[in-house]
């Protein structure tokens, strides 16, 4: 799925999908951002992308990149949400345990859930539960209602995520 409207008619950027071709991730556009330096000449823009990729299969990154047009600032956070992928345990579609995930203002809730529910939650954490392939999950975030906050709080949650043999065996016991 490939779109290249990167803008709402309302002014919001979208969150675009677009499967990468190159190891099978899908990219997420979270949100774009301009900025505008008032220069001699008149105004200079430059755009600041925040992206989320995933391979559907447990795996999931993001990246922020900054650049003055918004294809390259979209390619400077792809390549850096490849180098910062993190590994999610997904246990039947959902995560294995509550939980909940902090990062400056903003805190998200992660509660595993039933299959066929969907994946329910607003669009920041819904592109990084999606890119990391989860289908079945319900989330609240409270707090900050920033994008870039968001995914961070979502990251959180997730790198807290272990599955009944990790704790099992990190305790030494039976669960």
């Amino acid at each position: 799925m490939v779109t290249n409207d990167w803008h709402h008619p309302n002014g919001r950027a979208n969150t675009v999908a677009k499967d990468s071709g190159k190891g099978g991730f899908v990219e997420k556009v979270v949100k774009i951002k301009r900025c505008a330096a008032v220069v001699k000449g008149g105004r200079r823009f430059s755009f600041a992308a925040m992206v989320v990729i995933g391979d559907s299969k447990g795996r999931v990154g993001w990246g922020y990149g900054k650049a003055n047009e918004v294809p390259p600032s979209v390619q400077k956070a792809v390549k850096q949400a490849e180098r910062k992928m993190l590994e999610v345990p997904i246990v039947d579609g959902t995560i294995p345990h509550q939980v909940i995930g902090r990062f400056g203002a903003g805190q998200v809730i992660l509660v595993p859930a039933h299959p066929g529910t969907g994946v329910i939650a607003g669009a920041s954490v819904r592109a990084v539960c999606e890119a990391v392939g989860l289908h079945d999950v319900l989330t609240k975030s409270f707090g900050s209602t920033n994008p870039v906050v968001l995914v961070k709080a979502t990251m959180n949650a997730l790198e807290q995520l272990r599955t009944k043999d990790e704790i099992q065996r990190l305790r030494g016991v039976a669960v």
